[in-house]
């Protein structure tokens, strides 16, 4: 297998994530050539405009069949139904790799793959609450942690290409298996979108009360809030493709919940003011960017 500089990427699905990894690859001449591949003509020519990519294309064989390296950028249900679509199109000795945000199902459906064909998973921790290839920039994936999720059969020549391609956009490739990804992700990604449809959901209610409440609104409400506003169609299928570890963390969660609620049915001060501090410090020692 060739290195990345050699070689054809084709993208699959030109949003966010699809167009700004097309759009960091072509701006930083990191391989060959990049083709991209979109349901819409007009995707193609916005990317084309923007000088995402070198070829585009609404036909998926034409997309795919000279590729050396094809990555699948759409929601996850889609990527599960592209893999094996993929892999009927695709030369031998392709390497295949995904953006998905669940990662058990897709390398499930990446194992039975034709041998010909290599495969990782992928999941890039950057992205934003709102989609599309207008909100593509080359620079998404700057400083971000990328993890890979290599096969029992992936080549270690397949795997260096993958990395490759992560470190070209200028993130940091991470190495985890499937499901210790999925129910990280679920902690960090998934529980935190939940909240923020909760928050809104709760904060409804109240506003069937009161509708000052929005009047009230400020930097905390909307800062929580955000991420309710993410594409709906791609966190079904992340939430639908990890239900038990988002089940099992919204249980903790819950639990977290509780405790709070019965230190303040108790008033106890003491315990509660121990509880605040402890996740202060965690989130300041964290240095979130």
């Amino acid at each position: 297998m060739v290195g990345l500089k050699n070689v054809q990427v084709t993208i699959v699905g030109l949003g966010l994530m699809g167009g700004s990894l097309a759009g960091a690859l072509r701006e930083r001449g990191a391989c060959r050539e990049v083709w991209g591949v979109a349901r819409r003509g007009e995707t193609i020519e916005e990317a084309m405009r923007r000088g995402f990519i070198d070829v585009g294309t609404c036909n998926l064989a034409e997309g795919v069949e000279q590729a050396d390296l094809i990555v699948l950028a759409t929601p996850v249900r889609t990527i599960l139904e592209l893999v094996p679509q993929v892999g009927a199109l695709a030369p031998a000795g392709c390497l295949l790799m995904d953006l998905g945000s669940t990662k058990a199902r897709i390398v499930g459906a990446m194992e039975a793959l034709p041998p010909h064909l290599q495969a990782v998973g992928g999941h890039p921790m950057c992205g934003k609450e709102v989609s599309g290839l207008e909100a593509a920039e080359a620079d998404l994936y700057q400083g971000a942690t990328f993890v890979l999720t290599p096969l029992q059969r992936t080549s270690s020549e397949a795997l260096t290409l993958a990395r490759e391609l992560v470190e070209a956009v200028g993130a940091r490739p991470l190495l985890m298996d499937a499901e210790r990804h999925d129910r990280l992700v679920a902690a960090v990604s998934h529980l935190p979108y939940l909240l923020s449809v909760g928050l809104v959901a709760t904060t409804e209610e109240v506003a069937a009360e009161d509708e000052l409440v929005w009047e009230l609104a400020a930097s905390g409400f909307r800062d929580t809030s955000r991420l309710a506003a993410s594409d709906v169609t791609m966190m079904l299928d992340i939430l639908l493709t990890n239900r038990a570890a988002v089940g099992e963390t919204l249980s903790r969660f819950a639990d977290q919940l509780n405790a709070i609620a019965h230190l303040l049915e108790a008033d106890d001060e003491q315990t509660l003011k121990f509880k605040l501090q402890t996740s202060n410090l965690k989130v300041q020692r964290l240095k979130f960017k």
